[in-house]
């Protein structure tokens, strides 16, 4: 165990308690991960969303030797109190993780560091450590687990009994991802295992079966019911520290043969896949607290077998009885659940269509000049402001270097161009800034944007919001050697911000994000400074429908906005002058859609060129100010 580990604050929220969770459901969950991971590096702070709420009625739920300190919100840290909770900050520092996903990832990584034998700890990232990493916006799985279905069962147990008669569709939902087939790295060898297994099943079962199972195996429709005994193996192989199961025997010339496309698939024992994740620490509370409901009001949970599969197969996990145990979490043994008959399915609640992947197809044959002129037969074009000053630079030779791109990992030529798209979003501000305003650098990566912002107006406060952990303690070092104390760092998913704020800016925000970034200025009715990238990831999601404006709407479907979008990113040097000017126009009308739409809130917006057009081959930049 490693020592003189600096103290970081846990903030949690605290509205009520019911029956053995602690609500909302975020605080449950993260006390959860505590007890499964033995974490005590963390102080623990509730902070209560009401009226002020007693020690004793708070702390009688608690497990154990888990210490917990009631704070009052306005007690909170300032840059926890821009944050939706729970949050974590190191005391007295100004760099903070905020968000479910953010601190969960955070209390296992500060876990295994602190005693580096819990690798089953680590364990819980999953592959590559991405487990979560995605957010909410852009990832349907990770807002299934961090926002939906913590949501959806928090109303499923305040509803009124007339409400609380149907399955919760997030819960349908997650019935169904736990039915699709599972993708794991380097699943081949796996895959031919289960063939050789299935195929040795149906030989034995054919004296007792006769010839029904017999022509079954010449057919190769090998039946079964998931999880098969082979995925089971290799999962808690995994778990308790075991090699993997050998083959049977050696692989059959014929199995080797299979090709990959007909080998069966691989389903679920855990909510990721096979291996078990913080995934499946998150969910867990919140369905148990789904399914002690349903028992109490005697629901058949004849629709949900999948589910209720894997809540019976979680406790089977080490350590999950015993952290239920240290938060009173009473877990429940229910009877194994058949599948209902097809004709009571047809009769269950449905996933709304709100809630389904978008499948619609965003693949396109052909090019952008029909919907391009679609539009000019409606008058829209794309057009771009004039730039209000285009020479204006600062004089990069005079800074310190740790205020330069150049002191990043790049090279000359890129610190350059970096360097002059400073120049562009530093002037637009400048014009903007008053003493005393607080910015906003959404998306800040490395803090090129934020770093250069805080050192020439250090009457203004500015704030760093990045959910890439790495880019942003780079961002802080380079502060810290500045000694700048007019910046501070959060670690969030842009969603976890609520705070207020003057100017809003971006650089290179990438696909929705730029979307995400507007709505936050519109919604703090600042003014913003915004440079678009990656246009060709925008797609819809639940929060955000495109076209944007109405203009567009009325005139676009869907998918010839996709096309614009998908265009708008041949821009590229490498590519011919003709196509890299279609590309060039199709990021202004892209954006011209996203400038009327921010209009309509009373906004007043320019797209600009950035000078020199050279800087980026994404070099449009939004000002937006409201009026």
């Amino acid at each position: 165990m490693k020592d003189n580990v600096a103290e970081e604050h846990l903030y949690l929220a605290f509205s009520h308690q019911y029956r053995d969770s602690i609500f909302p459901l975020h605080t449950s969950i993260s006390l959860f991960l505590l007890s499964y991971c033995d974490c005590k590096l963390f102080k623990v702070f509730l902070v209560p969303t009401g009226e002020d709420v007693g020690d004793q009625c708070v702390t009688k739920s608690l497990a154990g030797d888990l210490e917990v300190h009631l704070i009052s919100r306005c007690q909170l840290p300032v840059v926890v109190q821009s944050c939706t909770l729970p949050a974590v900050v190191v005391k007295g520092d100004r760099f903070c993780r905020a968000g479910l996903s953010v601190v969960l990832r955070h209390i296992i990584q500060k876990t295994f560091e602190a005693d580096p034998s819990k690798k089953d700890v680590l364990e819980l990232l999953g592959f590559k450590k991405t487990c979560l990493k995605a957010c909410a916006e852009v990832s349907q799985w990770t807002r299934l687990c961090e926002i939906s279905i913590p949501l959806a069962v928090e109303r499923f147990l305040t509803a009124s009994p007339e409400h609380c008669q149907t399955i919760p569709p997030d819960i349908l939902l997650l019935e169904r991802k736990l039915g699709e087939p599972v993708r794991v790295h380097n699943d081949d060898k796996i895959r031919r295992q289960k063939l050789q297994q299935q195929k040795a099943d149906a030989k034995a079962a054919v004296p007792v079966l006769g010839e029904e199972a017999t022509e079954e195996l010449k057919s190769g429709e090998v039946h079964e019911h998931p999880p098969s005994s082979l995925e089971l193996s290799v999962a808690f192989s995994k778990l308790l520290a075991q090699e993997a199961p050998a083959a049977i025997n050696r692989e059959a010339p014929h199995i080797r043969r299979t090709k990959t496309s007909d080998l069966p698939l691989l389903d679920h024992v855990f909510a990721e896949g096979l291996y078990f994740t913080v995934a499946d620490l998150v969910l867990l509370p919140c369905i148990h607290q789904f399914l002690v409901s349903s028992k109490k009001q005697g629901k058949n949970l004849v629709n949900l077998p999948l589910i209720s599969s894997w809540y019976q197969r979680v406790q089977e996990v080490p350590g999950v009885k015993k952290a239920a145990g240290k938060c009173n979490m009473e877990l429940l043994q229910l009877p194994e659940v058949m599948s209902a008959p097809e004709e009571q399915l047809q009769d269950s609640p449905s996933v709304p269509d709100e809630l389904e992947e978008d499948n619609e197809d965003s693949h396109f044959v052909g090019g952008p000049r029909p919907t391009m002129t679609k539009l000019m037969e409606n008058g829209i074009e794309a057009k771009f402001s004039p730039h209000p000053c285009p020479s204006w630079t600062l004089d990069w030779t005079s800074l310190p270097s740790a205020v330069s791109p150049g002191e990043g990992k790049m090279s000359k030529d890129r610190a350059l161009r970096k360097q002059q798209q400073l120049n562009n979003l530093v002037a637009a501000v400048t014009r903007l800034a008053k003493p005393g305003d607080l910015i906003v650098d959404f998306c800040s990566g490395g803090g090129h944007v934020g770093i250069v912002l805080a050192y020439m107006m250090p009457s203004c406060q500015v704030v760093l919001i990045e959910n890439k952990e790495l880019s942003l303690i780079r961002a802080k070092d380079r502060s810290d050697e500045l000694g700048l104390n007019n910046i501070w760092f959060i670690q969030a998913n842009l969603d976890y911000f609520n705070g207020t704020f003057n100017i809003g800016v971006a650089l290179h925000a990438c696909g929705v994000a730029t979307d995400m970034v507007i709505e936050h200025c519109l919604r703090a009715r600042a003014a913003f400074v915004i440079s678009p990238c990656c246009y060709g990831f925008i797609q819809n999601t639940v929060k955000f429908k495109y076209p944007r404006s109405h203009q567009f709407k009325e005139i676009l479907s869907y998918k010839e906005h996709m096309v614009l979008c998908r265009f708008a990113d041949q821009t590229a040097v490498q590519l011919p002058p003709e196509r890299r000017l279609i590309g060039k126009q199709c990021m202004g009308l892209v954006d011209l859609d996203r400038a009327w739409a921010a209009e309509e809130h009373n906004y007043s917006v320019q797209v600009i060129s950035m000078e020199p057009e050279s800087c980026s081959p994404k070099n449009n930049m939004f000002v937006g100010i409201p009026t």
